[in-house]
């Protein structure tokens, strides 16, 4: 099993079901020295899953005053790949160390 932080819409149920075929469990953790902010989807395909046209990113910051809160998802391997095919081409999915000491695919901007 893998674990996925989620800060965004794979938290939204219509979209776990529509990426994942399933409703995902998870624990709330945290990500230190990020920092959120939105950008635009142009892929029609995504908005219709998540119905938004913006979508929070992450950007790295290295400030410990920096926490983004969000959800821990326990997926397996083939869910992660569904994952990588509903974010689109602004996001890159990094292994981060969660406050909780838990290690997780994150999705951040791409550098």
């Amino acid at each position: 099993m893998e674990n996925l932080f989620s800060y965004g819409t794979l938290q939204n149920e219509s979209v776990q079901k529509e990426t994942f075929g399933r409703l995902l469990t998870g624990l709330k953790d945290a990500l230190i020295g990020y920092q959120l902010s939105m950008i635009e989807i142009l892929d029609k395909n995504v908005v219709a899953i998540s119905g938004k046209t913006h979508h929070p990113i992450l950007t790295f910051t290295g400030d410990e005053s920096d926490i983004v809160e969000g959800m821990v998802f326990e997926i397996t391997s083939e869910e992660c790949k569904q994952a990588d095919e509903y974010e689109v081409d602004a996001y890159q999915r990094e292994l981060a160390s969660l406050q909780s000491g838990k290690n997780a695919w994150v999705y951040v901007a791409v550098k």
